[in-house]
């Protein structure tokens, strides 16, 4: 392939190592290759459809730098956080949160939030009961239950975190159990029709145990529905769970309701954002009364995907509680998991529709409260539970990283997943325990990459498109500092993470700052037979399993020589350390 002599910077000064006269030696064939991490003001960039130069071949060679002087953005530690359904109660899985094997998977993904929220957020209700077994449906404590409790006492008896190491026996009558509360659960959610859920005080301090164990923060979200005759919130049943917590001293932060401009359809009554804002204020004040929660944190309000209506709903809000939450929330999913097909994670206008939603989210909090953080919570691939060997695939990777970037460029403070396990198809971690594609990709993301964004300047050539056909970005490329907490970097190293959505793959020159560094591959790629509908993954070609239920294994890169070309193979995702490059903006915290 023929060497770009080229180099475009967008809308950047040359840098001081551009040769005199570069301008006027760029073929007109360069073009943005990239999805660039800049301000949320600079809009959207897109590709130019443009001539390839005569003699150039269909190979591409795409120039790349970062600008290492200051960041564009800072997002939080716990960026990458998780979420739990308050479906675990109703089908179990909630008693096997102590598993060895779970606390180490959770584990790898600290720190994070941990959201307890869903659906059924408000169907919940708290009863401090102190057995059990009593407070289960069903006709009685049956060999199963018998166990659980016996596991809950031998846990009581620990102290610090309570671990345990559950018989196989009972993990297989739990997924028997499971697989049954699936089809009510399922069956709930298509019908709109959700049965009250109880969340005893042992419950409640087994997800605490988790959470804790995990390194993870608990944030509750209590729910809303709880209604006066005036439509105003009932706050008697949240005050009780609020007072037992305290109690425990559980350090935990609260929301209140779960996509609240759904309610009409959930239950034929609806609550606007005005009265929402007010039963927010009310909480707070139930919050300072309470010392223990005094100074805890409040999020909010975790409004669906923002139409016209629910833009509204967000303005009424943000009028009457915009100062009372600690950050805005609203949530996303990108696809109906009833009629996913693996081609749909390949779209690169899929991908863009999130840009649209954040846009509309910042105008109206920078309207009542500039510099307000936002939250994407309750995010996911697929709704609808998602669709086994699709949203807990290998493909549906393509949409979680470029979320990660996306949000991360555009400033969003903390990305929500949803969910760690669950009934659904939509998790981190399957029904065996086993960690899916999505938890590797998490996995990594978590040890390489910072809370600092930079921005990338590109270069490249494309070929000439067909008439009348819209050019988007099939290569996504992002930029942060390498995270601090990994000490195998050195800090100033830099990290980027890059999605190849081409069926070819591309070649990426890495230049001025970044030009003949020693450079570590971490290349994810589908393992087995199934390729992009895979369940499994290989790092740089070795597949990735846990070693035991107590270790994660060794994430190791492959090194690359100084000044080498970076060939990324098609349908990929990988994440490239740039090390020592001494960079101004990633040498301190």
């Amino acid at each position: 392939s023929e060497l770009i002599r080229g180099f475009l910077l967008s809308g950047m000064p040359c840098p001081s190592s551009c040769p005199p006269g570069l301008l006027a030696l760029m073929a007109p064939g360069l073009a943005l290759m990239a999805t660039f991490s800049l301000p949320s003001q600079a809009g959207d960039r897109r590709a130019l459809p443009v001539e390839k130069p005569p003699g150039v071949k269909g190979r591409t060679l795409i120039l790349l730098d970062v600008n290492t002087k200051s960041p564009v953005r800072i997002i939080s530690e716990n960026f990458l956080s998780l979420q739990l359904d308050p479906s675990i109660i109703h089908d179990g899985w909630l008693d096997f949160l102590s598993s060895r094997r779970l606390v180490t998977l959770a584990r790898g993904l600290a720190p994070a939030f941990l959201r307890f929220a869903g659906k059924r957020t408000d169907f919940l209700q708290f009863h401090n009961v102190k057995n059990p077994a009593k407070s289960r449906g069903g006709p009685g404590p049956d060999y199963y239950l018998k166990n659980i409790v016996r596991s809950d006492i031998a846990l009581d008896k620990q102290k610090g975190c309570k671990i345990a190491q559950h018989p196989d026996i009972m993990l297989e009558l739990q997924r028997e159990k499971a697989a049954q509360m699936h089809l009510v659960l399922l069956k709930e959610q298509f019908s709109n029709t959700y049965s009250n859920l109880t969340l005893t005080a042992r419950s409640l301090d087994k997800l605490y145990n988790f959470a804790d164990c995990s390194g993870l923060h608990l944030i509750f979200a209590l729910n809303a529905l709880r209604r006066n005759p005036n439509n105003s919130w009932n706050s008697s049943n949240a005050l009780s769970l609020l007072k037992y917590s305290a109690s425990k001293k559980y350090n935990i932060s609260w929301e209140l309701g779960n996509e609240p401009n759904n309610y009409r359809t959930l239950v034929g009554r609806s609550v606007n954002g005005s009265q929402l804002g007010k039963d927010y204020t009310q909480l707070r004040s139930l919050l300072q009364l309470i010392r223990t929660y005094s100074r805890a944190h409040l999020y909010g309000p975790n409004i669906g995907r923002p139409r016209k209506n629910v833009i509204a709903f967000l303005e009424g809000f943000m009028k009457v509680a915009g100062g009372t939450v600690d950050a805005v929330t609203w949530q996303h999913y990108y696809i109906d998991g009833r009629v996913a097909k693996v081609t749909d994670f390949l779209k690169t206008r899929l991908l863009d529709t999130l840009s649209d939603q954040i846009r509309k989210i910042q105008k109206v909090v920078n309207t009542y409260t500039p510099g307000k953080k936002i939250w994407l919570e309750g995010v996911g691939m697929t709704s609808a539970g998602g669709m086994n060997n699709l949203s807990d695939s290998y493909a549906a990777g393509f949409l979680w990283l470029n979320t990660l970037g996306l949000l991360a460029s555009q400033g969003i403070d903390v990305v929500v997943r949803h969910s760690f396990l669950d009934h659904g198809h939509n998790h981190l971690v399957d029904q065996n325990f086993n960690p899916l594609p999505d938890y590797w990709l998490s996995l990594l993301y978590k040890r390489l990459i910072g809370p600092k964004v930079l921005a990338i300047h590109v270069a490249g050539l494309q070929r000439k498109p067909r008439p009348g056909r819209v050019i988007r970005d099939k290569l996504r490329i992002y930029a942060h500092c390498t995270s601090y907490h990994n000490h195998n970097y050195v800090r100033g190293s830099i990290t980027l993470y890059i999605i190849n959505l081409h069926r070819s793959r591309k070649k990426i020159k890495l230049a001025g700052t970044l030009r003949d560094k020693i450079v570590h591959q971490y290349l994810l790629q589908p393992y087995g037979k199934d390729g992009l509908h895979s369940k499994s993954v290989q790092l740089n070609g070795q597949p990735l399993a846990m070693v035991d239920d107590g270790t994660l294994p060794e994430l190791k890169p492959r090194p690359l020589r100084a000044g080498r070309t970076l060939v990324i193979p098609p349908l990929t995702m990988s994440f490239y350390v740039v090390k020592n490059v001494n960079a101004l903006a990633c040498r301190y915290r």
